[in-house]
């Protein structure tokens, strides 16, 4: 009989689970297929996203999802609806460090086996320009998020990989909705997420 392949837990938002893309074409799925091609065996990831979700929400969700640990690899993405609904970083804080809390309990407690991913960045949008949004505020809103999951992530032991550069410096990479990544965005996340990934899997 076959060993199973390592198991891959996927935890978030819009961000995580593709919106208006292909099942396929969303970071996970494609970061999966990335370590296959190098010949690093993955099972096909677990997405828990709702478009829309918050911290609490993902929780609640979570709650729901009937998951079975441990897995082999655990992502979080997950804040850019806190700060889109004007919630504080402080308030951020302390529900994404429980989150990571239980991330790390669905990888068997193994820290290392979590990689936290960060918020990309909705202000450089076509969306954000058309609803007359503040670009540098909700960048800056944003880098604090961001920092905050970082600090963490590194707080307790697990990976972090930056892809808010990347959607910066990619604004016309945006599906029809004007709004959430297209497929070749997604593709460069998941070269960028890669390295942590590996990481992990090592550990």
């Amino acid at each position: 009989m076959p060993a199973a392949l390592p198991r891959f837990l996927a935890l978030g938002d819009s961000y995580t689970i593709g919106e208006a893309v292909a099942a396929h074409e969303n970071w996970p799925a494609t970061l999966t297929q990335r370590l296959r091609q190098a010949g690093i065996p993955l099972d096909g990831p677990r997405i828990v996203a709702v478009t829309g979700w918050t911290t609490d929400e993902l929780a609640q969700g979570m709650n729901a999802a009937a998951l079975v640990p441990p897995y082999d690899l655990v992502s979080l993405q997950i804040g850019v609806n806190n700060q889109y609904r004007g919630r504080p970083a402080e308030d951020y804080r302390g529900e994404f460090a429980g989150l990571l809390v239980r991330a790390v309990g669905l990888a068997g407690e193994r820290a290392s086996r979590v990689v936290v991913v960060s918020i990309p960045d909705w202000g450089v949008t076509r969306f954000a320009r058309e609803q007359d949004r503040d670009p540098a505020r909700i960048g800056a809103e944003l880098d604090a998020y961001n920092a905050i999951a970082r600090v963490e992530a590194r707080r307790t032991g697990a990976g972090f990989a930056d892809i808010t550069g990347i959607s910066r410096r990619h604004p016309e990479l945006l599906a029809a909705d004007g709004l959430h990544p297209s497929a070749a965005q997604y593709a460069l996340w998941a070269e960028a997420i890669e390295p942590a990934v590996r990481a992990a899997l090592d550990s």
